[in-house]
């Protein structure tokens, strides 16, 4: 038993006491019934002299030993993602630098590395009177790049699309562009507002519902070139509606960190397979679920999803753009790096309340593998914010 000093709602702190983890049943090795991503996050380099606003020095050792982890757990790598702090921290040339790397990792770890690689237009830097024929131009050339590495593309949102684009017209004119010259089927990802305000209005409109209209118009059009659609709308309804209509053979990825249990198990008329930020610091329940998934075991499957759902709405409460602070933390806690820093100074992007309520949902979850360290973990850094000192 250990325990440690946490924050209340009321502003007291309070000492709470962290039990053993619970034993996951081992997953067997085999395939997992569903395709599944955990959008992987960066460690920063504590102790490099860069200014952490400014630059992204990463530690690529710790970096990809965290695939590394990922893939031994079965699970599959979303690279250069958001969750990587993509546009939060992680530029352009640093994102592919990340991208090379784990494309040579993943083929060294063997023919189980799942992984895909984010293309998008962010080193397009804001200018007035940008075209959509940039946009295009910015898209070609990443896309280029990934393929160029031997990775398989993850054809992201563009911020720059977003604001120049004049209507739907304008959004299926850059994707057929880019659609049209792939080499290998890519996954779409429609990344909502609530993860970055700067893509409210994608595909020309405001409206969920019409939106999706434009995407489903545009897979139809270009469905052998399309493995996926990953929507992060945070809407199970939404989500559903969109997957029902679907071309055959096209994937609907959940991107939604509140509901992802009942989507990923699925009803009478499909299931989603996932691509997760939430997957990345609650990797070992959601492998052993998947596992079970598997073996028709869909009781213990939600057994095990069930407690990881309220650290996953409170790791993605709103601002939601914000949860990469959480899943660091997590990793942090867990003993996956020795610090708790993130590009861009992001560890102080959420509360010291936040951080304690994450410890206490973690541990009720059975996600903190070494109770004291993660005690001592938690403590130390709780102790910059004046808690329990």
């Amino acid at each position: 038993m250990a325990g440690v000093h946490l924050l209340t709602d009321s502003g007291a702190v309070e000492y709470y006491t962290l039990s053993e983890p619970r034993e996951l049943p081992k997953a067997s090795g085999g395939p997992l019934p569903r395709v599944a991503y955990a959008a992987a996050h960066v460690v920063r380099e504590p102790r490099a002299a860069a200014d952490p606003m400014l630059e992204a020095a990463i530690d690529w050792d710790a970096t990809l030993a965290y695939r590394r982890y990922l893939w031994g757990l079965g699970l599959g790598v979303a690279e250069a993602m958001d969750t990587a702090q993509r546009g939060m921290g992680l530029a352009y040339p640093a994102a592919l630098e990340l991208i090379r790397r784990s494309i040579a990792e993943a083929k060294h770890f063997g023919g189980g590395a799942l992984l895909a690689c984010g293309a998008g237009t962010d080193h397009l830097l804001p200018a007035s009177g940008q075209t959509v024929d940039d946009v295009v131009a910015a898209y070609e050339e990443q896309c280029e790049a990934v393929e160029a590495a031997g990775g398989r593309i993850i054809l992201m949102a563009s911020r720059a699309l977003a604001a120049c684009a004049r209507g739907p017209e304008d959004y299926l004119r850059a994707y057929d562009c880019i659609l049209s010259q792939v080499s290998e089927p890519v996954i779409i990802h429609w990344l909502g507002e609530a993860f970055d305000p700067a893509l409210a209005g994608y595909w020309g409109h405001a409206d969920h519902d019409r939106a999706m209209d434009v995407c489903l118009d545009l897979i139809r059009r270009h469905a052998s070139r399309v493995d996926g659609i990953k929507i992060s709308l945070l809407s199970a309804e939404k989500e559903i509606a969109m997957r029902r209509r679907l071309p055959d053979g096209v994937r609907m990825y959940t991107g939604d960190d509140f509901n992802y249990a009942e989507l990923i198990a699925g009803d009478e008329q499909g299931h989603s397979d996932a691509l997760l930020g939430i997957f990345d610091a609650i990797a070992p329940a959601a492998s052993a679920a998947l596992a079970a998934l598997g073996r028709g075991e869909t009781e213990l499957y939600g057994a095990i999803l069930a407690p990881t759902v309220p650290l996953s709405r409170h790791i993605f409460e709103s601002p939601t753009r914000f949860y990469k602070t959480g899943v660091v933390f997590m990793a942090f806690l867990n003993g996956h790096q020795d610090h708790f820093t993130l590009l861009g100074g992001q560890e102080s992007a959420r509360s010291a309340l936040h951080l304690s309520t994450l410890v206490r949902l973690a541990h009720r979850a059975g996600l903190l593998r070494d109770p004291e360290r993660a005690a001592e973990r938690a403590a130390r850094v709780l102790a910059l914010h004046g808690v329990g000192v």
